[in-house]
């Protein structure tokens, strides 16, 4: 069967990874980062930055990657208490948007996580599987997003479009 979908390999993005009571991490950041979210596996978004609440104490911010300078001398990564880590993960992680009409079909080709909206609604993110490997998984405007680790994005993207064949 052959599934209407648009299937996007995103570029590169400004991504911090943050541990650490939210208190702390909200007074070294100041004011650069979305409001604080108290569900976990879930996402805020303030300006340019999102806010991915995927843990206990733990979360993801993400920004364009023209951001990342900027995000950085902000955060200061490098001179952070030490009751909290912050990390550049630019690098790390491969974005792959999956949108139209049976985005849903194909993503259940993909992942075993219930994303059926009554369950993973709006703003919802969270860590599952996606063809048995590690990936993020959000909603977006007319389907899906996920990332999984750099070093599969060719072969996730090889998987999709033989999922989508």
């Amino acid at each position: 069967m052959s599934y209407d979908v648009e299937i996007v390999r995103q570029g590169l993005n400004a991504l911090f990874d943050l541990k650490g009571k939210p208190a702390a991490i909200q007074s070294w950041a100041g004011d650069v980062l979305p409001a604080w979210l108290e569900r976990p596996n879930s996402r805020s978004g303030q300006d340019e930055v999102e806010l991915y609440h995927i843990g206990r104490n733990h979360w993801i911010a993400r920004a364009a990657l023209d951001q990342e300078v900027k995000l950085a001398e902000h955060l200061r990564p490098t001179d952070c208490p030490a009751d909290i880590s912050i990390v550049r993960i630019s690098d790390t992680l491969t974005f792959f948007r999956v949108t139209g009409p049976h985005a849903d079909e194909v993503m259940s080709i993909a992942c075993p996580l219930d994303l059926h909206e009554a369950k993973f609604c709006e703003d919802a993110v969270t860590y599952s599987e996606l063809f048995g490997l590690k990936a993020l998984v959000m909603r977006c405007k007319g389907g899906f997003e996920f990332a999984v680790e750099q070093s599969f994005g060719d072969m996730v993207e090889d998987y999709l479009s033989r999922a989508t064949a």
